[in-house]
């Protein structure tokens, strides 16, 4: 509740209101309650008497619901409220939403209580760029309920509004209800909160439930268990254990189960803009928990193996082999007015699917999943040596085909102006940005490894691996920018260098692409004042001609970004480097709740004493949830080698000592300790 707004989510559903819990959208903002990227609910506005209420305060309850204490009037030192509001609204498929009165005065009182309701239908595309509908809406006033619908061609969606006791009275734009308080008495109400949706091949209706008492029970005994099944933190840093809880719930919360998964889910990206299946997304989140919850990465390698690209369609980006950037349900993905059914405009989830699936058997043993997807990662692999080579030399680049609606940039800093130039000009396509490099490299030695050890193909193997070592070779010859020191930013469709300074060269540690000997001068660039801002490394350096330190990919920190960045240094033996990225991130979560957002200014520490919010971050947002427990695992130095845990430590001085207890693998459960004895002071 940093902006004032409140948030409760469950899987792809989802209500965002304001303090009060009232919903009044405009156009272009993403408040309301959406399911399945349609908002069916744009306002559910509550009135006594005619008077809008005044919050007191709002409890966060659990990540699905949320409890909200209101007056009648603001009251003063001298007049106090007369009446209290409490609003109880716990989220589903829809959602459930209690209304209590207490009368406080000594005698009795009639009032009028309405909630003032519509829906706008709108797609979260549509809300996004602010597009106008094309369908036709209609609303019928039943039997002590409402429901509107919106109709288009064979999209029909629709939401119903009923209540428990009944309303007195329902009319095309809300209920209202007669009510009689006696001395000190009280009066309730529930309401239910409904969508539909309805499809050629028949009706989906989504809420099998709205969260009654039984529900809500099973939910927290859900949400227990799965927090029983994470491993145990003791630490002598309160904060750091309060962040951690809060990863694990956030996780819990963007939960999400595609058809295709049936009962298992993988994460969404992050409320409100990307609360779907994302490639990348889903694929580094899986990453980061693999130590501790590594079924999401086991239902992310099946949802992605099964989507995988199978023909050229360039409408959607899409080819053999390629895995999915990005799954819609909206009514534009529906008339072909954006290309998510799915889209494939990534470059980087084709060798990061490879990446995960290897670390996932390393981690886990499940060595059967790896058995059943070769044929998908044999796919993925012919992928990178021929689709994504656009420019012919060997490098994974991109351009998209769909030059009406495809991204422009396919890389994770996708937003207009994130690749450049140092002078601040912009390159042309295609675009070879570094770290897809490096996560091709990291593709292929750890594919060669499935090939030798799983696929029976030893000629593979050895194939793999030459392919990796000479593209180690040309990777550190062309993309080395002799004056700074440093690898480019991209090569573009010249193959000149794009000779930007930023944060990717710290991918291409956790990658290993980088030459032992030029390891040092990276790591010391990652940690300069250049990039280090205090808080954690920005996306571009300070010098560049594009910085801003609250641009979204020029300037502004990402905790997912420094959290591979650190493990990334620890890869190459920079303990301290990589403790002192994971303790300014770290740091900066106790200004967030201990729920860290996207992305937050790069401002330097000794300038603000805190880290500035960036004004439109998803939050919350997966890999960001997941940060903490990457840094968790670079931290205590952990890393599955062979049957066994490797433990080694280097935790920072403020965390104290750090024990995690019950880290699930193919060894079964084992503990980690680690004493905090590295100095991270941000001011050095």
């Amino acid at each position: 509740m940093t902006d004032g707004l409140v948030r409760i989510l469950e899987g792809n559903t989802f209500v965002v209101s304001d303090r009060a819990g009232d919903i009044e959208t405009s156009a272009t903002d993403p408040g309301g309650l959406f399911a399945w990227d349609t908002r069916f609910l744009s306002r559910w506005v509550l009135t006594v008497d005619g008077q809008r209420l005044t919050a007191l305060s709002t409890d966060d309850l659990h990540y699905f619901e949320a409890r909200f204490f209101l007056v009648l009037g603001t009251g003063s030192v001298y007049v106090n409220a007369n009446l209290t509001v409490i609003r109880q609204r716990a989220v589903a498929n829809g959602f459930r939403e209690s209304i209590t009165l207490l009368n406080h005065q000594n005698g009795p009182t009639d009032v009028t209580v309405r909630l003032d309701v519509a829906a706008d239908f709108a797609d979260l595309f549509e809300v996004k760029d602010a597009l106008p509908k094309k369908g036709f809406y209609d609303t019928r006033v039943g039997e002590g309920s409402l429901v509107i619908s919106y109709d288009r061609d064979t999209f029909h969606r629709d939401t119903t509004i009923s209540a428990s006791p009944s309303p007195t009275r329902v009319d095309e734009g809300g209920l209202e209800f007669t009510v009689h308080l006696d001395p000190h008495g009280s009066w309730s109400t529930e309401l239910f909160v409904a969508p539909r949706i309805e499809r050629p091949d028949g009706p989906r209706i989504l809420p099998a439930d709205t969260g009654g008492a039984g529900v809500q029970r099973g939910r927290l005994d859900e949400l227990e268990a799965w927090l029983g099944a994470a491993p145990r933190l003791v630490t002598d840093s309160e904060q750091l254990a309060a962040t951690y809880r809060r990863s694990l719930v956030d996780l819990a919360a963007l939960r999400f189960s595609p058809a295709i998964a049936g009962a298992q889910s993988l994460p969404a990206a992050g409320l409100p803009w990307f609360m779907t299946m994302f490639g990348r997304d889903s694929i580094l989140t899986s990453l980061q928990a693999l130590p501790f919850v590594p079924e999401l990465a086991q239902t992310t390698l099946h949802v992605l193996g099964d989507w995988q690209g199978s023909r050229v369609d360039d409408f959607r980006d899409e080819d053999p082999g390629r895995i999915l950037h990005e799954m819609r349900y909206g009514e534009l993905t529906a008339f072909q007015e954006r290309p998510h059914s799915p889209y494939y405009g990534s470059a980087d989830s084709t060798p990061l699917w490879l990446v995960l699936l290897d670390e996932y058997e390393r981690w886990t043993g499940d060595s059967e999943l790896v058995r059943q997807f070769e044929p998908e990662a044999r796919a993925a692999l012919r992928w990178i040596d021929t689709y994504a080579d656009l420019q012919g030399n060997g490098y994974i680049a991109y351009q998209r085909r769909n030059e009406k609606t495809g991204l422009e940039n396919q890389c994770w800093k996708d937003s207009w102006d994130s690749i450049s130039y140092r002078d601040g000009r912009l390159p042309g396509y295609p675009r070879a940005t570094c770290e897809l490099q490096g996560y091709a490299y990291d593709a292929k030695v750890r594919a060669a490894r499935l090939a030798r050890r799983f696929w029976d193909d030893p000629a593979y193997a050895d194939e793999l691996e030459r392919q990796a070592a000479d593209l180690k070779a040309r990777f550190d010859r062309d993309f080395w920018v002799e004056d700074g020191d440093y690898y480019a930013l991209a090569l573009d469709a010249d193959g000149a260098r794009v000779d930007a300074l930023s944060s990717n060269i710290g991918h291409l540690l956790w990658s290993g692409i980088v030459d032992e000997d030029k390891a040092p001068t990276i790591a010391a660039h990652l940690l300069g004042p250049r990039l280090f801002s205090g808080w954690g490394i920005r996306t571009l350096a300070d010098d560049q001609a594009r910085y801003n330190p609250i641009g979204y990919h020029v300037g502004t920190v990402w905790p997912f970004d420094n959290s591979f960045i650190a493990w990334g240094l620890r890869r190459y033996g920079f303990k301290a480097e990589a403790a002192r990225v994971a303790a300014g991130v770290l740091d900066s979560a106790e200004f967030f709740d201990g729920r860290l957002p996207e992305a937050f200014g790069g401002y330097e520490r000794s300038l603000t004493g805190y880290p500035v919010q960036y004004p439109t971050a998803c939050s919350p947002q997966a890999w960001s949830t997941g940060a903490p427990l990457l840094f968790l695992r670079t931290m205590l130095g952990l890393d599955a080698v062979g049957e066994h845990l490797i433990v080694d430590p280097a935790v920072p001085e403020s965390f104290g000592r750090i024990e995690l207890l019950d880290i699930p693998g193919r060894w079964g459960r084992i503990d980690a300790f680690g004493r905090g004895l590295v100095d991270v002071d941000p001011d050095r």
